[in-house]
């Protein structure tokens, strides 16, 4: 049997889950000014897969970059459901438009 398949699914379901509470986190302390560093780390981890020889380690790379892109879209839906109640803000920032 050939377990790479659903070794590569539940590694990729885990970055997918992992990146929700840091999407959160990142929003709560630095807005989503702080995009820019999802989408460097993402290019990062996109052109360093494109190197890694192991093919299973260079999916999960690009995988992981491909997550901090989706992030940055998060980020902005992060803000919304922030201004709809769904979550906190933080009372360090002032929250008023």
């Amino acid at each position: 049997m050939n377990y790479l398949g659903l070794l590569i699914g539940l590694a990729t379901f885990l970055c997918i889950g992992i990146f929700h509470p840091i999407v959160i986190w990142a929003e709560y302390h630095f807005t989503k000014k702080c995009w820019m560093v999802f989408l460097v780390t993402g290019l990062v981890a996109i052109f360093a897969s494109l190197f890694i020889e192991n093919v299973v380690c260079s999916i999960l790379i690009a995988v992981f970059g491909f997550s901090c892109f989706w992030s940055i879209i998060e980020l902005f839906q992060q803000e919304k459901r922030v201004e709809k109640g769904w979550f906190p803000a933080n009372p360090k920032r002032n929250n008023k438009k």
